[in-house]
């Protein structure tokens, strides 16, 4: 069978390639198995109890999740076989946005997942007329379950009705409204078709390397972003196992426990794994300690294919049997590739990261584009380090006269829906414009270099590309997160979010009275040592794009106090608006 529409792809696998453990998530601390079969009965009693509760083609239902899970999955294709579009939510997000994006979309019914989400979604329902009814995945009382809607689709004599609105969903019909988390003002809707997705995930399964028997992917990604979202129907549509992490702190454990071939990731989270390895390493004595930062200098070294030449791939051999190997053992022991987006990855984790065998390919995409443009892959030479690798099969790159990178493809979403001025913005001659700067070079390898919007210049004229310096000064361990300022003042200056874990640890060896985040940031010997980080990543950056001052903040930059979008992004007017007072004493005046 073709897939053309995103319900097919639970049938297509049930033809190709069944699985007794399609789907897992992690119930009373025992992983539950859904199979191919009972993830298309399900969906089909969820379509056959949405008709009997009068959903119509085109209506909107919310599917809100704090994790990752079976049942989200199960109504995903349930909604969408009825002609009606699902509008996933980030749950994270305000109340304030919870009713925007409800009322925006008209959504008429809400799946949610536990007592959080629920909360914040009752909290504000009198505020959506168009809301009928909340059903959630957990057991909670003051909520309806979703169970009920399973109960009104036992009955299958409505089925031909099931099968007759799916018949009506072209390839080319909306399939789902993503709400863009975005770094200034309201929440836009991007209208994504069956075919926008079908495509992309179909494409980007000859850039993922999943041939074999029961092979196993970990997923933990907010599967309210398209990201995470594409890759489990082309996990589906390569018969691959997908199991859902418990939570972000549970990854160890269960990577551990389900030794995974593949999974996701976002470069903040590896950038994590990697500093904890480094931090234990540093714990070492001895020939242990000598070893261990050999194989770690050894891997900053690293260049695919053999290039560094047949010695350093002798020492890189002992390096993965004494060193990484160990590695490996704490990612689960099987992890063959990590797809790695959302934003820019370091280079010298992608370097040290494949130099111990687990291969990080970095690639590009947007939600507009739903979302792969291009991605890197170790086979046939389209692994370049640096680079978001080559373009997929069927999508257009062009790079317009300012470097911005225009993407044109099956790929490209429909619009922002209700906003046609906006969609007329960025939906230009048949490109979409992604508003980021880049390059092709001459193998076909994409670059990204920055953010339009976000790049800036001092008012002495020079152009500085802000997530350059700062995925430079991010690789200090002493530095959580950093937002280069500067926009029309005479110099870069940055704001610092210290990693507090390890500068208590440092503080504590250094014999340093500190009590509190706020003595961080004020403590001098502590700010002579950022002062030394700061001196060390400003080499690698010209005059005019040195920082020159820098303020330590003392809060934890997170999602819930507004510093950072779901995926991870600053929020940069929100954090310059947060820290005027150290904005001031850095330009002598606040923020404009």
């Amino acid at each position: 069978m073709e897939v053309t529409r995103l319900f097919d792809f639970p049938y297509y696998q049930l033809q190709k390639n069944p699985l007794s453990k399609a789907l897992n998530t992690k119930k009373n601390g025992v992983w539950e198995g859904t199979s191919t079969q009972e993830y298309i009965d399900k969906a089909n009693a969820i379509s056959r109890g949405l008709l009997r509760m009068g959903v119509q083609p085109n209506d909107k239902i919310a599917i809100i999740s704090l994790t990752n899970r079976t049942e989200w999955h199960i109504c995903d294709i349930g909604i969408l076989q009825t002609g009606a579009q699902n509008v996933p939510m980030y749950p994270t997000i305000s109340q304030e946005d919870y009713a925007y994006v409800l009322n925006h979309s008209e959504s008429t019914y809400a799946f949610v997942s536990c007592t959080e989400v629920y909360g914040k979604i009752a909290a504000i329902k009198d505020q959506v007329p168009s809301l009928k009814k909340i059903f959630s995945f957990d057991e909670l009382g003051e909520c309806a379950n979703w169970q009920e809607v399973l109960d009104q689709g036992a009955d299958t004599s409505n089925q031909e009705e099931v099968e007759a609105r799916k018949d009506t969903v072209k390839s080319e019909d909306l399939a789902t409204l993503i709400y863009t988390s975005g770094t200034t003002g309201r929440p836009k809707g991007v209208m994504l078709s069956h075919k926008n997705i079908v495509s992309n995930a179909i494409s980007s399964t000859e850039r993922v390397p999943t041939e074999g028997d029961d092979i196993k992917s970990l997923s933990f990604l907010p599967i309210c972003h398209i990201y995470e979202r594409m890759l489990t129907y082309l996990y589906q549509y390569r018969g691959v196992s997908i199991y859902f992490a418990e939570s972000l702190e549970t990854i160890s454990d269960n990577l551990k426990e389900i030794q995974p071939e593949i999974m996701t990731a976002v470069p903040r989270l590896l950038e994590k794994v990697y500093d904890k390895i480094i931090a234990k390493g540093a714990d070492l004595t001895g020939v242990k300690k000598k070893l261990f930062f050999w194989a770690v200098d050894l891997g900053l070294k690293y260049e695919p294919y053999g290039q560094n030449g047949w010695l350093y791939e002798r020492k890189l051999g002992i390096a993965r049997k004494l060193i990484f190997s160990k590695w490996q053992e704490a990612l689960g022991g099987n992890l063959k590739v990590i797809a790695s987006g959302s934003a820019a990855l370091q280079p010298r984790l992608a370097r040290i990261f494949n130099a111990a065998g687990m291969g990080i390919m970095e690639g590009y995409g947007l939600t507009e584009t739903s979302p792969v443009v291009s991605v890197n892959d170790m086979r046939n030479r389209g692994f370049k380090i640096g680079t978001v690798g080559k373009l997929i099969k069927d999508v257009e790159v062009k790079i317009a006269s300012d470097g911005e990178i225009l993407v044109n493809g099956p790929n490209v979403m429909m619009g922002y829906y209700k906003d046609p001025e906006k969609s007329a913005e960025v939906l230009k001659n048949g490109y979409f414009h992604t508003g980021d700067i880049g390059e092709i070079d001459s193998e076909g390898f994409l670059k990204i270099t920055d953010r339009k919007k976000e790049m800036f210049k001092t008012s002495g004229g020079k152009y500085v590309a802000p997530q350059l310096l700062e995925n430079r000064f991010k690789q200090s361990r002493f530095i959580e997160q950093i937002m280069i300022l500067g926009d029309g003042e005479k110099m870069p200056a940055a704001l610092v979010q210290p990693n507090f874990e390890f500068v208590y640890d440092w503080v504590k060896k250094k014999g340093i009275e500190i009590g509190a985040n706020d003595d961080i940031t004020t403590n001098k010997e502590v700010l002579d040592r950022f002062q030394q980080e700061v001196n060390e990543a400003n080499e690698s950056f010209a005059k005019w794009e040195k920082v020159k001052q820098f303020r330590l903040t003392p809060d934890v930059w997170s999602i819930d106090d507004g510093h950072l979008t779901p995926t991870m992004k600053l929020r940069r007017k929100i954090i310059k608006g947060m820290y005027k007072e150290l904005y001031a004493d850095i330009y002598g005046h606040e923020p404009s």
